[in-house]
């Protein structure tokens, strides 16, 4: 029963403040986490205003590569046609 008694004491004395210090350290980068990921998030939505006129862009550039690929139709039938 003594040896129960001083390992209970041992165990509240050295193990449960160094379980309370690492939960500290681990609290605390939880804390640097969220309010990295929060700064992202706000970032991220000030973002949003910025992309609206990419469906207009993209409409542009789906015009621009079909007129350039009925022109390199029409210069790959000249080409043919010379080499022919």
């Amino acid at each position: 029963m003594r040896w129960w008694r001083l390992g209970n004491v041992v165990l509240i004395i050295l193990v449960l403040p160094l379980v309370t210090y690492l939960l500290d350290r681990v609290l605390a980068g939880l804390e640097r986490i969220r309010h990295a990921t929060d700064q992202i998030a706000a970032a991220g939505a000030e973002l949003v205003s910025d992309l609206d006129g990419v469906p207009e862009a993209l409409a542009t550039t789906d015009q621009t590569v079909k007129d350039v690929s009925a022109g390199a139709a029409r210069y790959g039938d000249s080409v043919a046609k010379l080499l022919g």
